[in-house]
């Protein structure tokens, strides 16, 4: 009798908000030639030689910002969503599948988790990446890891994956009904601006759909929430380095919507099902603080949907068809 499991996987933080912590995660995320996609005789002597050494200490002051007392936010929110999707496929009768979490880069690593469900009788596993939108440098970096841990073993695994879900319609329906019931508790802004982490232009030149899955997501939630084009935009934020990224950008488009007369704005992260840095230090805070800089008036964050009940209903749908059940 075959026995299923569901791992759902996220991207990573450090295990500490210090710059040990950071450095370690650093060296293993910006390590991955899927994230840096440079030579890596030209790009490892700058990663150790100059970034290791200079930009822990930068992060490690961020994420003492959000730093909750159970630990980072990406991760006390992924596991939250484990046990809570656990726990409602458990009410829907599927008490015999295993659940757990893991994390690209840091811990708990993905090899490490497998190997545990393994070990409680896994062999049948379905994989959901925590990234609606596939990419190369999310997606296609966790389909590299789980591909190899595969090949280590004599005997793995059946590995199913859902590769990503940018208009599935419960995931949609929550991201609207969480901006439908910010706007009934604080009042609705000039323009809902959707910003979606970023990636370099020339990997959608090379042909990640990156891109357009993100401007799918967001046509999508502007129908749901039946907005005319003016009344709402797609951004990108995030970058790293000089290389052209996917525009707009949302820091820059922030300020220029502040400066030409917009005074309130919400912003929503639809490509983040979980608070992070990315978007309780770089939106909530640091674009909040551009855009009242530049002349706007109201900036409100609309929080990621977490453990939103509708959200995690939504996984567990997303979890049992592909399953088929």
């Amino acid at each position: 009798m075959s026995h299923q499991a569901i791992l759902l996987i996220n991207l990573g933080t450090p295990d500490a908000p210090d710059a040990p912590a950071v450095r370690r995660y650093l060296a293993e995320f910006l390590g991955d030639p899927r994230v840096v996609e440079l030579p890596r005789l030209l790009w490892l002597p700058i990663l150790h030689g100059i970034i290791l050494n200079t930009r822990p200490a930068k992060s490690a002051a961020k994420y003492a910002t959000i730093w909750t007392l159970e630990g980072s936010p990406l991760k006390v929110h992924t596991e939250r969503q484990a046990k809570l999707v656990k726990g409602l496929l458990g009410e829907r009768g599927r008490k015999d599948l295993l659940i757990d979490w893991a994390m690209r880069y840091g811990n708990p690593s993905i090899p490490a988790v497998l190997d545990r469900l393994v070990a409680a009788g896994a062999d049948d596993i379905l994989i959901l990446p925590l990234y609606p939108q596939w990419a190369g440098s999310t997606t296609g970096s966790t389909e590299d890891a789980v591909a190899a841990w595969s090949r280590r073993r004599a005997s793995p695994p059946a590995i199913r994956w859902i590769e990503a879900f940018p208009t599935d319609p419960g995931y949609i329906g929550a991201l609207a009904a969480s901006v439908r019931e910010h706007w009934a508790a604080h009042g609705r802004g000039d323009k809902l601006v959707m910003s979606f982490h970023g990636i370099p232009q020339r990997s959608v030149d090379r042909g990640d759909p990156y891109a357009d899955q993100c401007r799918a997501t967001a046509q999508a939630l502007a129908a749901a929430l039946n907005l005319p084009p003016d009344q709402w935009l797609a951004t990108f934020q995030s970058r790293f380095g000089a290389a052209k990224w996917l525009q707009p950008y949302t820091q820059p488009t922030l300020e220029a919507l502040a400066r030409s007369g917009t005074k309130s704005v919400d912003v929503i992260c639809p490509g983040f099902p979980s608070d992070c840095l990315e978007t309780l230090e770089e939106i909530a805070m640091e674009c909040r603080e551009a855009f009242l800089h530049a002349g706007g008036e109201a900036f409100h964050y609309i929080p990621c949907l977490n453990e939103r009940p509708d959200w995690i209903s939504a996984l567990t749908d997303l979890c049992l068809s592909r399953l088929g059940d």
